[in-house]
């Protein structure tokens, strides 16, 4: 196990994710800080033997704390691993900014601030990982989930421009993106995707939610979150981890077609899909 990927730092591990990449990578033998803003449930993951903290990716006072308390125990973080985030979904036309920007504070801005506070500390030590929790919807994007997909491609851009800056010091930078991971995300979508019924959009929200919970229920399109556990393990122990990992075979199917078969072919099967 190389040194400087232990402590393990994770984001949003109430659920999910963050909960099972906490438990499998405390049983692989690393040092694990699971945290959550609500850190009673994380009862179970300090059963198991991870370290658990309070942290709000909101609130600066709440990520330095985190930072500072694992730091003082093992004097760096040797990788942090951003999973905290969730899905705003609406209608690009009818989304409340507000919420939308709520969105941003944790799938963006938290995800960044935390890695502006964890690189001095790796880079003192000459070497950690980040591993960022993006989507495959950072690399493709479904009516009703624009803003939700803004905040992934955000993040593959902050990812990859990350990885070139932070290299020269020994710090490998990796994304991991799911495809339709069985958490209570879909949940998520569902009650932020309701809209008005009298809205000219109310029959394409409706065939989302239709198609999202479809694919959700469905083991061919969707994993349950060991699966991106397994993945994130893999990279954490890897000496040199590949710059993406995407999770589930659909996802790859799907990123893959839109890479290949460009705009109007994309339009066409989103189009079909949700006519």
């Amino acid at each position: 196990m190389p040194v400087s990927r232990s402590p393990v730092l994770i984001t949003g591990c109430s659920t999910g994710i963050g909960r099972a990449s906490a438990d499998l990578l405390v049983k692989a033998g690393y040092t694990v800080y699971a945290t959550a803003r609500r850190v009673e449930t994380l009862d179970a993951l300090a059963d198991a033997g991870a370290h658990v903290l309070p942290l709000d990716v909101t609130e600066e006072a709440s990520m330095c704390a985190a930072v500072r308390a694992v730091e003082a125990e093992h004097g760096r973080v040797g990788t942090l691993l951003n999973n905290a985030g969730y899905g705003e979904y609406g209608p690009i036309e009818e989304a409340d900014l507000a919420s939308v920007r709520t969105m941003f504070e944790t799938n963006v801005f938290g995800l960044a601030r935390m890695i502006q506070l964890v690189l001095p500390g790796m880079r003192a030590a000459g070497g950690g990982l980040v591993v960022n929790i993006g989507s495959m919807g950072g690399r493709i994007a479904f009516p009703v989930g624009g803003y939700y997909h803004a905040t992934k491609y955000a993040v593959e851009g902050i990812t990859d421009s990350l990885r070139n800056e932070v290299r020269g010091f020994g710090v490998d930078v990796v994304l991991v993106e799911p495809g339709a991971i069985r958490t209570n995300f879909e949940a998520t979508i569902d009650s932020s995707a309701v809209g008005d019924p009298d809205s000219p959009y109310a029959a394409l929200v409706a065939r989302v939610r239709q198609v999202n919970s479809g694919a959700y229920a469905s083991r061919l399109l969707a994993a349950g979150p060991d699966a991106v556990a397994r993945t994130i393990l893999k990279a954490v122990e890897a000496d040199h981890p590949r710059p993406r990992y995407l999770v589930t075979a659909a996802a790859r199917a799907m990123v893959h077609t839109r890479r290949l078969g460009g705009d109007r072919v994309w339009d066409a099967i989103v189009g079909n899909q949700f006519r």
